[in-house]
């Protein structure tokens, strides 16, 4: 599924999503990977992430060592910040069917209402 547009891009915005849940990344990446239907690029490096489309991919940041929850989920596009969120809240859609994870956007999720969610992988 990884093509070199699926690499990290400096200039890509990105959305993040905050679960207030105790995952650890290894088991995160793996859930959202299964429940994109994509895979992981990168594992075993510092920086792993899942494609999931075109310009589109996803990285998780965890806590310190000893700090609690949250994760955070970001959402990276090549092409701004209205793609940005609008595949991070599908993938919280997704990511809710398929967990008991507590999602949350930390973004505002009306600032573009023409920008309704269509995550690839829903067609999958």
């Amino acid at each position: 599924m990884a093509s070199s547009s699926d690499a990290p891009h400096p200039g890509a915005a990105v959305a993040t999503l905050v679960a207030a849940d105790a995952v650890d990344k290894i088991a995160a990446l793996a859930i959202i990977a299964r429940a994109t239907e994509s895979t992981v690029i990168g594992g075993g490096t510092a920086r792993p992430r899942i494609p999931l489309g075109e310009g589109v991919w996803i990285e998780i940041e965890i806590p310190k060592f000893g700090e609690p929850p949250p994760l955070a989920i970001d959402v990276h596009a090549v092409d701004g910040v209205v793609v940005a969120r609008r595949e991070a809240l599908a993938l919280r859609g997704v990511l809710r069917r398929v967990t008991r994870w507590s999602l949350t956007a930390a973004f505002p999720e009306d600032a573009d209402p023409a920008a309704a969610p269509t995550m690839e992988s829903d067609s999958r």
